[in-house]
């Protein structure tokens, strides 16, 4: 399959050690969103309208609401965590930031659900997620392609586009012919990779790129596109193709990782991944090491998928 985005494999490896699994006794059970019913549908809706609706609190820049503190995050990091070995673990705890925002703050009583994309390959025009009452509302309309219909449409974000900081609309242009490229055979694909190594950037390619591109607007933004709420159900069912990936051969996958990512030194080296990598989302919850993000049912985490 051709692929949608360049990545830059990077050859930096690390020969690590496997990680103790320390389990929690009752993880949450994320499903897919087509699964919900309609109250569990409203339920994280209302949830989501909560953090849009309560004060900031990290003093991210343009940041107004619990939910523009999450944005801040991914547009504060987007250079380290994009095309870099951090790709993965840095989102997988970024999805954990949003669940638990909306269990802590906002009483929701559910798990992070996620869109289950292979299932709307090709059409992601007429998938059920966008349904205007029971959904995330349709595609946009007018110059602009703002939101039309459903629970966000009054909106307004204040962090991006990309870098930038200025009010506006979410905005979607849904293209069917891109989303093809997140269809099963895609994800086969990934799955079948041998290692890490190959791993991570075949599912930051097809996939990842596919579902930003298919739904388009703020969604195709690198840096800005935790502004389309639609953001953490994509990215959760990325984190659910890794966990595949690593279910097919844990003992081994739950110590695995290699790449390289960006150093913090001026020269702009690029340094090896580690295990003990701490993983940061700016304040919106404590920083973790990656070796505490290799487990979902550990304690650091604590959740599974249907």
């Amino acid at each position: 399959m051709p692929l949608l985005l360049l990545l830059i494999t990077l050859t930096f490896t690390a020969s690590l050690p496997h990680t103790k699994r320390q389990s929690c006794s009752s993880p949450i059970q994320r499903r897919a969103w087509h699964t919900l019913s309609t109250r569990e549908r409203l339920s994280y809706l209302d949830a989501e309208r909560c953090l849009m609706s309560r004060p900031a609190q990290t003093g991210a820049e343009g940041a107004v609401s619990r939910y523009d503190d999450l944005l801040g995050a991914h547009q504060h990091q987007a250079g380290w965590i994009h095309n870099t070995a951090w790709f993965l673990p840095w989102h997988r705890l970024y999805m954990r930031a949003h669940e638990r925002l909306l269990r802590e703050e906002c009483g929701y009583d559910g798990a992070q659900p996620y869109w289950d994309e292979p299932r709307d390959a090709g059409r992601f025009s007429g998938a059920d997620i966008f349904d205007a009452r029971e959904g995330f509302g349709g595609g946009g309309e007018g110059e602009e392609r703002c939101i039309r219909d459903g629970p966000f449409t009054d909106y307004r974000l204040h962090q991006g586009p990309g870098y930038a900081y200025e009010e506006h609309c979410i905005s979607r242009a849904i293209d069917d012919n891109v989303s093809s490229y997140i269809g099963q055979d895609a994800i086969d694909e990934c799955l079948s990779q041998p290692d890490f190594q190959r791993a991570w950037p075949c599912i930051e390619t097809n996939p990842h790129t596919a579902g930003h591109r298919g739904v388009g607007g703020v969604m195709d933004n690198a840096v800005s596109s935790p502004g389309d709420p639609l953001f953490y159900l994509h990215h959760t069912f990325l984190d659910r193709v890794w966990w595949q990936w690593q279910e097919r051969d844990l003992q081994r996958r739950l110590g695995e990782v290699t790449g390289g990512v960006p150093s913090f030194a001026e020269d702009g080296h690029w340094v090896g991944i580690s295990l003990d990598d701490v993983m940061d989302v700016h304040g919106v919850i404590p920083s973790v090491r990656v070796r505490e993000l290799m487990d979902i049912r550990g304690q650091a985490l604590c959740y599974e998928y249907e």
